[in-house]
C-alpha cells in the first residue's frame, strides 16, 4: 500500500496540474490523498486529457514528426528528410511515459479496491476501460519508437520487450478487456464527466476496443500473417465503430492546456504537401465548378494543363509527377475534400473555406504577390498567387530554394483550414471510416469480414465525405474511372492500370510560349515493384489515407510504412541530403524505404535514465537506434 500511495502522488501530482477546470474536485492535494479517495475514473480521465497532447508536446510530435513523416503537410525538414530532434523526442517521450504510468496506476488501484473489498459496482469496468486505454498508449510508443516495456513503464527500470511480444500483449489485452466489461452495470451520472471520449459509456468502449483490435491486427498483416488474420477475424465479429456516432473524439478549446488544439500553433504554416497534391488533382471525377463558387470559376484551368514551366527556379530531381510546374490556377477536377481540408490562397473572404490568417501577427497569410529573383536578387517574374493551387516537393533545392520567393511561402500556398487550428473542433482517435477500410483490406486479404471488400469501401468513403459534408458527391465520386496524378481511381470495380505518355499543355514561364510535354505516372517501387497503380488495395489504402486527414497522422505514417502505399515522391536532391544518404541524383525516379523515415529514435533521457534498458530495446530493434531502422512490422526494401 506505501508503494501504491508512492504512485498516486507521482502520477496525480504531475497529471492533475492539467485537469481543466470543470473538474475542481479532481484535485485533491496529491501529498493528502489517500487509496480511497483516488477513484479509478479520476486518474483515467487525467491520462486521456494528457493524451490529447498540449501545445508544446502536440507541435512537436503531432505536428513536426507525425504530420511531417505521413506527408498529411509540407515541413521542409527534420524527419522527412531524415533527421530528428533529441528535445523533440524526449518532451514526447516523458510526457507518454506519464501518460501510460496514469493508465497503469488506475487498473493498479481497482484492482487494489476490487482486492480490498472497498470496489464500487462499476469499478471493475472501469479497470477494463483503463486496459483499453492503456492498449492505444502502448500502440502509440511501439509504432513511434518500437520495442518497449509491457509491464508500461509501473516499474523504476521497466525490462523491455520485442515489438512481436508487445503486439501480442496488446491484442490480447483488447480481446480480454472488451469480453470483461459488463453492460448491465449501472454508471453513476456523476462520473460520465471523467470521460472526455465516451462518458464511459460501456458499448462505445467495447466497440474502440475492438475497432483498435482490428488496427492493431491489421499491422501484422506482411510480417506476421497468420496471427494478424486470427486476431482480425476474431475482432470483427464483434461490435465494432461503424458509425459516426460511435468515433472516439475529444472536444477541442482555446488557451493552453490539454485540452487546446494539437494543430493550434500559428507559426506552423501546415501547407499543403506534394504527395496529398498528386492523390487529389483528378481523382473522383467531380468537376471543381460544382465545388467552388462562382468567383472563382475563371480561375479553372483545363484538365490537359500542366502549368507554367520554371526550369531555374523549381526542382524537377524528384519522382514528383507535378515538379517543375507552378500552376497558375485551379485544377479542372479535384477530390472535393481538398477544397475543405486546405484554403486557397487569397480566398481571404471565405468565399469557399474556412480561411486561416495565422500568424495573426503578420500579413503573410494575405499577401499572395511573391517574386522569382535571380542570383543578384533580381525580379525575374513576379507572380500572383490569387485563386491558385500548388504544392512544393521536399528536399534540397540548392540554389532554386533561395532565388524562389513562392513555393514555400505561407500566403502563396494552400494551407490547412482554420476550422482545425482554432481549437474549437474535436480530436480524433478512431473513426468509423477507419473500421470500414479495415474491412475492405482485410476482405481484399481472402479473411472472413462482416462486409465485403466493396461494400466497405464505399462505406468508408461515404463516412468520410459525411464528415467533410460532402454526401451529395458521393455516389459519382465512387463511379468515377479518373486517375490521380499517380494513377489510382476511385471506382472499386475499375482495377485497369493506367496508361502513361499522354500529351499535356503548359506555358514557359519566362517567354509565355506554349509548349507540350509527354506525362508519365511514376512507379511506386516500393509497392509490387511499381508495376501496381489502381489495384483494390492501393484503391483501399489511398481513399484511408486521405480520410484520416488531418487527425490521423501516425496511422497514415504506420500505413505507409507496413505497406509503401500510398505514393510518396522523393525528396528533391539538387543537393545530397545528408541524412538520407542513399538517395541521390542517379536514383531519384525509384522508391525505397532507405528515402523514408521509419521510426524515432529513443530520447537520450532514455540512454541516461535506463542506460539497460535502452540496451535491450535496440536489441530488439533488428538494427541501429536510427531514423531509417524500419520497425519489425514495416516494409524492409
Amino acid at each position: 500500500m506505501k508503494a501504491l500511495k508512492k504512485l498516486f502522488t507521482l502520477a496525480l501530482g504531475s497529471t492533475l496540474l492539467f485537469s481543466c477546470s470543470d473538474f475542481d474536485e479532481v484535485n485533491i492535494d496529491p501529498k493528502a490523498a489517500s487509496a480511497d479517495q483516488v477513484q479509478v475514473e479520476y486518474i483515467i480521465n487525467n491520462s486521456i486529457i494528457g493524451a490529447q497532447q498540449n501545445p508544446h508536446v502536440a507541435e512537436r510530435a503531432f505536428v513536426l514528426y507525425w504530420k511531417t513523416a505521413s506527408r498529411q503537410h509540407r515541413v521542409n525538414g527534420a524527419l522527412a528528410l531524415g533527421s530528428y530532434s533529441d528535445g523533440w523526442s524526449n518532451d514526447y517521450y516523458n510526457s507518454l511515459s506519464g501518460w501510460l504510468k496514469s493508465s497503469s496506476l488506475a487498473i493498479t488501484t481497482a484492482q487494489e479496491k476490487i482486492a480490498a473489498g472497498s470496489a464500487l459496482p462499476y469499478t471493475e469496468n472501469l479497470m477494463h476501460i483503463a486496459r483499453i486505454w492503456r492498449v492505444y498508449l502502448m500502440s502509440e510508443f511501439a509504432d513511434n519508437f518500437g520495442p518497449m516495456p509491457i509491464d508500461a513503464f509501473s516499474g523504476e527500470n521497466p525490462e523491455f520487450a520485442s515489438l512481436q511480444d508487445v503486439y501480442y500483449h496488446m491484442l490480447a489485452e483488447l480481446a480480454d478487456a472488451t469480453a470483461n466489461i459488463n453492460t448491465e452495470v449501472v454508471l453513476p451520472e456523476s462520473i460520465t464527466k471523467y470521460d472526455q471520449a465516451y462518458g464511459f459509456n460501456y458499448s462505445q468502449w467495447i466497440k474502440y476496443g475492438n475497432s483498435m483490435r482490428l488496427r492493431l491486427a491489421m499491422r501484422l498483416s506482411e510480417v506476421d500473417p497468420v496471427k494478424a488474420q486470427a486476431e482480425f477475424e476474431a475482432a470483427a465479429a464483434q461490435q465494432l465503430i461503424l458509425e459516426a456516432d460511435d468515433n472516439f473524439k475529444i472536444a477541442e478549446k482555446p488557451g493552453w492546456d490539454n485540452l487546446t488544439g494539437v494543430m493550434s500553433r500559428e507559426w506552423n504554416s501546415q501547407l499543403l504537401s506534394a504527395t496529398l497534391n498528386n492523390l487529389y488533382i483528378g481523382l473522383g471525377g467531380i468537376d471543381s465548378e460544382e465545388v467552388l463558387p462562382v468567383e472563382m470559376h475563371s480561375q479553372i484551368k483545363p484538365a490537359d494543363y500542366m502549368g507554367q514551366r520554371f526550369t531555374d527556379h523549381l526542382t524537377t530531381m524528384t519522382n514528383d509527377p507535378s515538379a517543375g510546374y507552378w500552376f497558375d490556377g485551379l485544377h479542372k477536377v479535384m477530390d472535393p475534400r481538398a477544397y475543405k481540408a486546405f484554403s486557397i490562397p487569397g480566398d481571404t473572404l471565405n468565399l469557399n473555406s474556412n480561411f486561416s490568417f495565422y500568424p495573426s501577427w503578420t500579413n503573410d497569410a494575405r499577401t499572395v504577390v511573391r517574386n522569382l529573383v535571380d542570383d543578384n536578387d533580381e525580379v525575374v517574374k513576379e507572380i500572383d498567387a490569387t485563386f491558385t493551387w500548388n504544392a512544393a516537393p521536399l528536399g534540397a533545392w540548392g540554389k532554386k530554394s533561395a532565388k524562389n520567393q513562392v513555393s514555400f511561402f505561407s500566403g502563396t500556398n494552400p494551407r490547412l483550414s482554420q476550422e482545425f487550428r482554432g481549437s474549437e473542433s474535436e480530436r480524433i482517435f478512431f473513426a468509423n471510416w477507419e473500421t470500414y477500410f479495415l474491412i475492405a483490406e482485410a476482405a481484399v486479404r481472402g479473411w472472413n469480414t462482416p462486409i465485403d471488400a466493396k461494400a466497405a469501401y464505399e462505406n468508408g468513403v461515404k463516412a468520410s465525405f459525411a464528415y467533410w459534408e460532402l454526401s451529395a458527391f458521393a455516389d459519382d465520386y465512387l463511379a468515377s474511372e479518373a486517375y490521380n496524378r499517380v494513377g489510382t481511381s476511385v471506382s472499386f470495380d475499375h482495377t485497369t492500370e493506367p496508361t502513361g505518355g499522354f500529351t499535356m499543355n503548359f506555358v514557359d514561364g519566362y517567354t509565355n510560349e506554349a509548349g507540350t510535354v509527354t506525362f508519365d505516372y511514376p512507379n511506386n517501387t516500393i509497392y509490387e515493384n511499381g508495376q501496381v497503380k489502381n489495384d483494390a488495395l492501393t484503391k483501399i489504402i489511398t481513399q484511408k489515407y486521405l480520410a484520416q486527414l488531418p487527425w490521423l497522422p501516425l496511422e497514415a505514417w504506420n500505413d505507409h510504412r507496413r505497406l509503401g502505399l500510398p505514393f510518396f515522391e522523393n525528396p528533391a536532391v539538387d543537393l545530397p541530403i545528408t541524412d538520407l544518404p542513399e538517395l541521390s541524383s542517379s536514383n531519384y525516379i525509384t522508391n525505397s524505404v532507405k528515402f523514408f523515415p521509419q521510426r524515432l529514435k529513443y530520447p537520450s533521457s532514455l540512454v541516461n535514465s535506463n542506460a539497460d534498458g535502452y540496451q535491450q530495446a535496440v536489441g530488439f530493434l533488428g538494427g541501429a537506434d536510427a531514423v531509417l531502422t524500419p520497425l519489425w512490422w514495416a516494409k524492409k526494401q
